[in-house]
């Protein structure tokens, strides 16, 4: 039976935008790489982020995470203003990202590295650590239950005890899905997830995506594999060279001549 990762509960109104996203703009020297981005994601969406190279699109991710610090706009979460927040504290807030290359740590185990996600929600003094009090070892215990309920939803709980070095590049893929999972995010961040991946590994990862927005989890997704994203997404956001081109469904973007002319390169069926 496949695991449900229920985020953990946030103070946010029904009606209001999982993330609102205001006049965001962020330059390096002379380059403009956001200029003005505005959109909002709704809760229990795939919302895709797509634009050719240089548009824009991890840079809005490291701004949306706080690894950059944009020089105006807004950051809404729910109703929480994120900008000028540090990392831990916008991870803390419920937000979770994997990166375009992978960050394992090789020498562990499968299980531990997952449970390194998970330690953002201790609450243990060194102090208590050093004595492993009864309350750490409940709480180890709990951070060991969310990390086996993030790989039984990215099917990898058989792999567990295995080093996560040994395994194959698209499992370890999983792995960092599944350790940014165990942090129990509202928002899920997934930057070019299908980068390197075969065609059976990718269609296996557009299930996966599936699984966890039914889960619960909201899906921020960049990526370039153009079918993936037509098929797993709820709506699309378009970037060219810093800026909105489009907002969309994957049908409307699909048929916007702005879109085929900067990005798409034509009408193509994009469904699989």
């Amino acid at each position: 039976m496949t695991a449900m990762i229920a985020p953990l509960p946030l103070s946010s109104t029904p009606a209001s935008p999982l993330l609102a996203v205001t006049g965001l703009e962020q330059s390096f020297g002379g380059v403009m790489a956001l200029a003005g981005v505005s959109f909002q994601v709704a809760e229990g969406l795939v919302y895709a982020v797509i634009g050719p190279n240089g548009a824009g699109k991890t840079t809005l991710f490291n701004a949306l995470c706080g690894f950059y610090q944009p020089s105006s706009g807004s950051i809404r979460f729910t109703e929480r203003e994120l900008l000028g927040l540090p990392t831990h504290r916008i991870a803390a807030c419920g937000i979770a990202r994997t990166f375009q290359n992978l960050q394992l740590f090789f020498n562990m185990t499968v299980l531990e590295n997952v449970m390194v996600g998970c330690h953002l929600r201790t609450k243990t003094s060194l102090f208590a650590a050093a004595l492993r009090l009864p309350r750490v070892r409940r709480q180890e215990q709990r951070l060991r239950d969310w990390a086996i309920e993030a790989l039984e939803l990215c099917e990898l709980a058989d792999r567990a005890t295995q080093s996560a070095g040994t395994l194959p590049y698209g499992l370890m893929k999983r792995v960092e899905i599944a350790r940014a999972l165990a942090a129990k995010p509202r928002l899920l961040l997934l930057d070019e997830p299908a980068a390197g991946l075969n065609d059976t590994e990718t269609l296996a990862l557009r299930d996966l995506i599936t699984r966890i927005r039914d889960s619960g989890v909201t899906i921020l997704l960049v990526e370039h594999h153009m079918p993936l994203v037509m098929g797993v997404s709820d709506r699309l956001l378009v970037l060219d060279y810093g800026s909105v081109l489009a907002e969309g469904t994957p049908a409307e973007i699909q048929a916007d001549p702005r879109v085929v002319a900067a990005y798409l390169g034509g009408a193509v069926n994009y469904a699989v």
